[in-house]
This record gives C-alpha cells, structure tokens and sequence, in this order.
C-alpha cells in the first residue's frame, strides 16, 4: 500500500470517529450535527483542524462548581422571591409591569436572578461618555475595582484605562482585571505590568497552556462588566479598544449601547464576576460580604435582573427570556444586533409576532465585521420581510447594540448577540429592565437610529447580486457552528 493510500486510510478512520463522536456521544442539535458533518465530508483534512478548534466541548462538570456557589450565595432570597411572585407580591398590582411576573419568575427559576427594584439607570450611545466617566468612577473608588472585558486593546484607551487602574491599585484599592484569552489575543503581556507592579491583579479566561496557541474558541467570556464597591456596575456591548471611540478607519463611529447601574442589581453582577474569577484565576476569592454592601433603600425605583447565561448553565436563559419578552408584545417590538443568526424558536417567535400584528423592527449594521457571520445574517432576513418585520441597515459607522425593547415598557440591554454562539457557547450576560421611563428611552434611541439607517425593502432584498445569495447560502449552513 502506497504512502498516499495510508494517509487516505488514516483520514478515512478520523473522519468516521469524529463522525460517531459529533452524532452518538455529544449529542449535539441536529442542524450543528449536520454541519459538521458535511464540514468532515467535503473538506476531511481541514474539517478535522475546524472540528479541533471549534468543536471541541466542555464538559460541565468543569463548570457546575459556578451555578453551586450561585445557588448557595442567592438560594434563600430566591425562595422568597419565589413565593412573592407565585402570590402576585413582587410588583404593585396596578403597574404596567404587573403582568412580567411570570417571566420575573422564569429568570428567577433557571437564571438564578433575583429582581430588585431600588436601581437607577444611565444610557450610554458613545464610547467618549462611557469610558469618560468609568475612569471617573474607578477613581472615586474606596474599596475595590473589578473588570471583565472580551476584547482589551494595548493602546490609546487601554493604556489610559490601565492607568487608572494602577493609580487605585497603589492607594490600597483592590483591582481585579479579568479578561478572555481568545478576545484579547493580541495583548502583550506588558500591558498589566504597571498594574501589577502596584499590587493590582489580572487573569486570563480559560487561556491555553501552549505559549501563543490557543484552540479553545468556543466557551469564551464575552461579558462586559465593570463593578466598583459593589455599588456602582456597568454593563453592555462596549469593548476597550481604540475602535470602540470610533477612530478606527474602516468602521468609522462607533454605535453601541451601555449601561451604568447603581442600586441593589450590582450586587448580581459582583457574584458572577467573582464566579468567573475563580474559575479562570488560581487563588480563589471568598465571597463575603465586604464585596456586596448594604445598599439605600430609596437608591432608585427601577426594577431589573441580571440574567448570566452559557455553557455552565442547563437553560439557554437570556435566549429564553428574549423569547418571552417577543411573545409578551402587543405593539411594537425594536431589536438592535450587530449579528442575527437565530435559531428556529426565535425565528418563529419573532414572525408569528410580526403576523399577530405586532409592529416589528430589527435594525442590523450595513457593513460586516465577520464575512460569514455578516452573510448568514442576510440569508434570514428575507424570511423576516415576507413576515412583515422592517429591517433597518444602520449607515453611520458600526452598530454594536444589543438592545431589545419591548411595548416602551420592558428592555434589555447587555453583552448577548442574536446568535446560536452567544446564546449556547459564551459566557453572557443581560440586564432586563422592567421601567416604562427606561425602556421609553431606548425606544427613543432607536428611533433616532432610524434617521441615520437604510430600510430594506423585500424588491431590494430579491433583486441583490446572485454572488451575494451563494455567499448567503454557504454561511447559512455554517450557521449552527458560527
């Protein structure tokens, strides 16, 4: 047997056990089965380096340690909670979010989100504002400083940013920097020196013990968190990196939306970022009560719930939530993503409204950051039109968004792209926002978003180039493994 048969053998025999693994012991959905399976099939040799950089599954028992300290750390207010919404407590009987009770009740069951309802709220459009007044918070800080950022940038606002925090870190601040390895792949290792050398911290999410190398793409920390003294928080869809201030040349302004949090639902985010900080760092960190203060009653009168969702959890929680929040709708709908690769319950929850005579928006960017991505988004939205859902294309610069707002009285805003990766691979997390004067708010941000956006029109959609409809084609089959 020749040299070239042998090798041909040996591909042969890996594709059939990567077959039987994918099909009888994952046990993955079907159409992601299917996808591998054509993926082995059509390209062996190539399809078997994919399958080892995106394929490969973390098994839960190397997470179930989380959802165990998120259960002992809530488990008796949960209860409570529990019971307040069985017995229509939680919210004012006669308010307009009197009726989100069952879906309180659906974060509170598989999301392990407790409601609270003393939060304010700040809206931030513009990566100037957002970082702007971050760095004023982290140098107002008394106590401690924690970070978890995707994506971190060695430049112009990272190192402004690592300066601040190395300013605290040397006063006796306690400063926690975690960042994901996969998104901040390109960071030298210089960056936290400064930091370090003040006594400050940082630690890399599921990073890989071969120097420069690392196949793990799935499972990656896309949250977007910033807590200080446990009573202040931010989250939502800004990254540091100078692009996210628009100064970079080919995305150009940069359209995002974040929150910055005060009340008791800081406290949420404290508990998962002190979970996802014993996972990735090497001493654990107790959580004790120094990290979740007592906080003023009368802080606010918003109510919300921080609902963390990925592959350490049973549910697929925020896709869940987004889900109940589409069928709760009587009138209008507004979704801003920057990605929109649903799955088939979305898909269904989103058209049904749409043929219920709900008035539904999707707004998308006009120009792509990811090829594939960018072109199994397209090939969705001709089923979307023929539903009746408007499709806005945003023109001026990059939308980043991810927002979705509801009847202008519930919202969400947080780190979750409409996809199956942030629904069922990364680590997410989303604020839900139950406030008319909020969720009114976003709407009148989206509106102003329309003024600077292109609607697609379904003549538009099915005269484009027969080019576009192959690359549509070909990336919608990637889809379930994007």
């Amino acid at each position: 047997m020749s040299m070239l048969q042998n090798i041909s053998l040996v591909i042969m025999l890996l594709n059939i056990f990567l077959a039987i693994t994918v099909i009888f012991l994952e046990r993955r959905n079907a159409s992601s089965t299917w996808a591998w399976l054509m993926i082995l099939f059509f390209i062996p040799v190539v399809g078997f380096i994919l399958y080892l950089i995106l394929g490969q599954k973390v098994r839960r028992r190397q997470l179930n340690k989380l959802l165990g300290d998120n259960q002992r750390i809530i488990e008796e207010t949960l209860d409570k909670q529990k019971q307040q919404v069985i017995e229509k407590k939680l919210l004012p009987p006669n308010s307009e979010q009197a009726h989100y009770q069952d879906m309180i009740y659906m974060n509170l069951t598989t999301g392990y989100a407790l409601y609270t309802n003393n939060n304010t709220v700040d809206i931030y459009t513009d990566g100037h504002q957002k970082f702007d007044t971050l760095i004023r918070d982290i140098e107002a800080a008394k106590h401690h400083v924690h970070l978890v950022y995707y994506i971190v940038r060695d430049d112009v606002l990272g190192r402004r940013l690592v300066k601040a925090l190395a300013a605290k870190a040397a006063e006796g601040v306690e400063v926690r920097f975690l960042y994901d390895h996969i998104g901040s792949s390109k960071l030298p290792s210089r960056y936290f020196r400064e930091l370090r050398e003040a006594g400050g911290m940082e630690a890399a999410f599921f990073p890989s013990r071969i120097p420069y190398v690392n196949l793990k793409i799935n499972y990656r920390n896309h949250r977007k968190l910033v807590i200080i003294d446990g009573n202040v928080g931010y989250i939502g869809g800004f990254n540091i990196g100078d692009e996210y201030l628009g100064l970079d040349k080919n995305f150009g302004e940069w359209r995002d939306t974040h929150l910055k949090v005060k009340g008791s639902a800081v406290l949420q985010m404290q508990a998962q970022f002190l979970m996802d900080w014993n996972l990735a760092s090497s001493g654990r960190l107790d959580l004790n009560s120094t990290y979740f203060p007592e906080m003023v009653v009368d802080e606010g009168n918003i109510g919300m719930q921080l609902v963390a969702s990925g592959p350490d959890t049973e549910y697929q929680e925020i896709k869940n939530a987004y889900i109940k929040m589409i069928y709760s709708a009587k009138e209008t709908i507004c979704l801003q993503t920057p990605y929109f690769v649903p799955d088939e319950s979305l898909m269904t929850a989103l058209r049904i409204a749409a043929l219920s005579g709900v008035n539904v928006r999707i707004m998308l960017p006009s120009k792509p950051d990811h090829f594939f991505v960018y072109w199994a988004t397209h090939s969705y939205l001709g089923e979307m039109l023929t539903s009746g859902v408007q499709i806005f294309l945003y023109e001026r610069g990059f939308l980043h968004a991810k927002t979705l707002v509801v009847d202008s009285k519930i919202a969400t805003v947080g780190t979750t792209n409409i996809d199956i990766r942030s629904f069922k691979l990364n680590f997410e997390m989303n604020a839900f926002i139950y406030d008319t004067e909020t969720a009114t708010r976003l709407m009148t941000i989206f509106e102003h978003d329309v003024t600077h956006s292109r609607q697609l029109s379904m003549e538009d959609y099915e005269n484009r180039p027969m080019f576009n409809r192959f690359k549509e084609s070909i990336s919608r089959l990637l889809s379930p493994i994007l």
